[in-house]
Formats: structure tokens, sequence, C-alpha cells
């Protein structure tokens, strides 16, 4: 019996083993990746310097055309993108894994800038009814902030100069923006809007955008996506480990992004099912950014 017992455990490793190897040896030369060409395309951007010809970039708005398209092994893209398509039927493409977590901040040339000096503040954040100015509001509001006016301008470039020629403007921005308004004026100062989300909820940034990977892919080659993502879990990492090579891989991928507004990006790898809990606090925040509800346990690649 002992050796009966013996002998399966001995298959059990070896068929585990062989399965591991094979996914480790899958070729991935030919697998395709979307992604918008700012912050998300980092994480992914010393991989895609290597075969440069599988990777394209969109602007943000075209995502949600990609999705319907189908055609891309991997999307990058917000994650409440994602899953309000999944939702509604517009999308095969499952939550692979969480790849950015927060890259906003609340800046201004005051001297005096604290989350306390918000209190009864004019603030302007860009992307009025999205998740980004989203999750600001309920930062400020659980860290009981309540600013004298919100107002809003159409994206972190507008802001950005505004923060520029107004020395008394409190702005949210995102790197890039922040490092290249720093380098002009350097007087400004800014709160990383993730503190006021760890303060509010205990999770250490918000889920901002994911990668994505096609239902066709995953199950007609399953040890392929297997090998990517953990080639892409490596090209995270350096974000935090290189950032002057991931700079340079996106400048060969004509990606201008400082070296020094990577940290900023709030860039790592976090599994689909590690990450579920943290989309979950993240949609709780906004349901209609995430078609109403929490996304539904199939959106995530592993738990099928």
């Amino acid at each position: 019996m002992k050796k009966l017992l013996t002998l399966i455990l001995i298959l059990a490793l070896a068929l585990s083993l062989g399965t591991a190897a094979g996914a480790e040896g899958a070729d991935i030369s030919a697998l395709t990746v979307t992604s918008p060409s700012g912050a998300p395309a980092l994480a992914l951007a010393t991989l895609a310097a290597e075969n440069p010809e599988r990777y394209t970039y969109v602007a943000a708005d075209a995502i949600a055309g990609v999705f319907a398209k189908a055609e891309s092994d991997f999307i990058i893209a917000p994650v409440n993108a994602g899953a309000k398509l999944f939702k509604a039927g517009k999308s095969t493409y499952h939550l692979a894994a969480v790849v950015t977590w927060g890259n906003l901040f609340i800046a201004s040339q005051k001297a005096d800038l604290t989350a306390d000096s918000l209190n009864g503040a004019d603030i302007t954040l860009f992307g009025e009814n999205t998740i980004n100015a989203s999750i600001v509001l309920y930062a400020l509001k659980e860290n009981g902030i309540t600013p004298a006016k919100i107002e809003y301008l159409a994206g972190a470039a507008e802001t950005q100069a505004l923060l520029l020629s107004d020395e008394n403007a409190i702005v949210v921005t995102a790197e890039p923006m922040l490092t290249a308004a720093k380098k002009q004026n350097d007087k400004i100062n800014a709160i990383a809007v993730n503190e006021l989300y760890q303060k509010a909820t205990g999770s250490d940034g918000y889920t901002q955008a994911a990668l994505f990977v096609r239902a066709e892919t995953l199950e007609k080659q399953p040890d392929a996506v297997k090998a990517f993502l953990a080639a892409a879990e490596e090209a995270c990492g350096k974000c935090a480990s290189d950032p002057a090579a991931v700079a340079e891989a996106a400048a060969k991928l004509e990606i201008k992004f400082p070296a020094a507004a990577i940290p900023g990006c709030a860039i790592r790898y976090v599994g689909a099912l590690e990450a579920k809990e943290q989309v979950e606090k993240t949609a709780a925040v906004d349901l209609s950014q995430f078609g109403g509800e929490v996304p539904a346990d199939d959106f995530y690649y592993g738990a099928q």
C-alpha cells in the first residue's frame, strides 16, 4: 500500500513538473498585445522592446473597439472598462492580472500643501464621471476632507497647465505630468492619492489598469498564456527594480517617459485571483463604472 501511494505521488509530481516545464518552454513570440500608449504601456515595455512588431499602441479612447474586434491575444486597459464590457457581452477577455495601481496626485505650488489644507479649498480634477475622479472624491471624503468647490478640466495635460500658471491652484494630475511640471517649477508639492486611499481602505493603491487575455487564446494556447504571464510579471517587476531600463525600452517604442516618473505610476503585477478582492473594493467606490455591480467570478483568469 505504501509503495502504491509513493508511486502515485511520484507520478503526480512528474506530471506537475512536466506541465510547468511545458508552460515555461512555450513559444510566446507570436502573441499579440494592444495597449494605450501612456503609463500602462510601461508595464510590459521591456518585453515589448524585444518583439515590438507584436505590440500595438492606441489612444485610450480606442480601447473599447479593441475589445470588440478581439484580434489581440492580450489587452492592457482600465480594469473598469474591461469589466463593464465583459458584463455587457461585448468582450471575451478575462482579467489576467492587475498591473497598475494608481498614478494620481494632488499638486500645488503652495508650500503648505497637506491633506488638512485641502479642507475648504478649491480643487480642479480631470476626467469627470470616470473611475479616477470617483477614486479621488472617495479618498477625500473618507479622510474627512471637504473641498469648497470641485471643478473639472478635460485631462491631466490641462490640469498640469493650470498647476504651472496659477500659484494658488490645487489640481489633480498624474504621472508623468507631475514629474514634467516639477522640472519646470521646483515649488510644486504633491500628495499621492494612493496615500489617502490607503488610509481609507487599507489597500496600497486601487486597481487602475489590468492585463486581459482573450478567451480564444486561453483555450487554444494555455501553456503560452502561462509563459507570457510569467514574462509579464518579470517585466512589471523591472518598473520598480530598474526604472532606467524601462524608460530606455519605452523610448525604443517611441513612448517618452522619464525614469523619474515611473515609480509614481505604481506598477506591479498581481494575478487575477489574488487581485480579486481589491478589484471589488475599487468597484464598490463607483459601481456605475463597472456596469452596476462587482465583476462575476468568471471575469477572472483562473476562476473558470
